[in-house]
């Protein structure tokens, strides 16, 4: 097999533990005979402090997922998803709940692998938007698969903070009242919570096909307000195209949305999200295996911290 650790070489994941990668691989191979998968090369390790990924070569790729402890409601929701949202994400071959595994097709080439300009970007923000608006009814659905609830902003920051170094939490602390007063404002415009991906780049959207895109990788996700997904899609694309296509992708999102309110009221929405949503950022920088979690104490205060920026 081959490896491959990344950024992150002395990282400990549950592949160091041989009782747990002779069960994982011995699920893999069963699920593998079930489909009639045949092998044309080695197998590719991906090890993170997240997840732990196999890549099986085959005529048609499989994935094998592990996630994290905190992240371990992302096989059930991927398979909620293909049921209640099939043409918007990947539809699992086999999920096994209890341990957070889950067995995946190939779905197309990453976004990032191709050269697409701001209309591409616009067709992935208005079905991704299409994908949140259809989950709205399903938000208690998704809170009983175990996504973390982000609705209550000023309950998830109160959380995080008290995993800061002091210096850093007496920062965010006076600026506590700041923020409570913006999600007050953010809640009275009455957009409902909804599966939010909390980490949407274009290294987790896949081109299934002329126009269309599937969104996977869930492990980063919450049920929380629609628009706190835009900070990252739409920084991402304003690295890749320039500045001038933000208002552009976002109006380009908010479009969907405007069947229940005005623009106006959508436009100051997703300014207030995008500058709330580095909360569920850093809490998402929580989900890490048990053993590699100092690792994401750095990054959980400099999202924090953004929040002041």
């Amino acid at each position: 097999m081959q490896i491959d650790r990344g950024a992150y070489p002395d990282a400990r994941t549950p592949w160091e533990d041989p009782s747990w990668r002779s069960a994982a691989l011995a699920w893999l191979d069963r699920e593998l005979a079930v489909l009639g998968v045949e092998e044309s090369g080695p197998r590719r390790v991906r090890l993170r402090p997240w997840s732990v990924i196999i890549r099986v070569c085959a005529e048609h790729p499989v994935w094998f997922k592990a996630t994290s402890p905190g992240s371990a409601f992302e096989p059930a929701l991927s398979a909620a998803l293909s049921r209640w949202a099939p043409e918007h994400v990947l539809t699992p071959y086999a999920v096994d709940s209890i341990r957070g595994w889950s067995l995946l097709p190939d779905g197309g080439p990453l976004l990032r692998s191709q050269t697409l300009g701001v209309r591409h970007w616009e067709e992935v923000l208005v079905q991704y938007a299409d994908l949140q608006r259809t989950l709205v009814p399903r938000a208690e659905d998704l809170l009983r698969l175990g996504v973390p609830d982000a609705r209550v902003l000023p309950e998830l920051f109160d959380s995080i903070v008290q995993t800061i170094e002091v210096g850093v939490r007496e920062r965010l602390a006076a600026f506590r009242p700041q923020l409570v007063e913006w999600c007050a404002e953010l809640d009275g415009i009455g957009i409902p919570a909804t599966l939010d991906h909390a980490d949407l780049h274009d290294g987790q959207i896949l081109v299934a096909g002329p126009g269309r895109y599937t969104f996977f990788d869930w492990g980063d996700a919450n049920v929380g307000h629609p628009f706190c997904s835009l900070l990252v899609a739409i920084d991402r694309a304003a690295e890749l195209l320039g500045p001038d296509v933000v208002q552009r992708l976002e109006d380009a999102y908010l479009e969907p949305w405007t069947a229940e309110h005005p623009r106006s009221d959508l436009r100051r929405a997703a300014a207030l999200a995008r500058r709330l949503s580095p909360l569920t950022r850093a809490s998402s920088w929580g989900r890490l295996f048990p053993a590699t979690a100092h690792i994401g104490a750095p990054e959980r205060a400099a999202a924090l911290l953004r929040l002041l920026d």
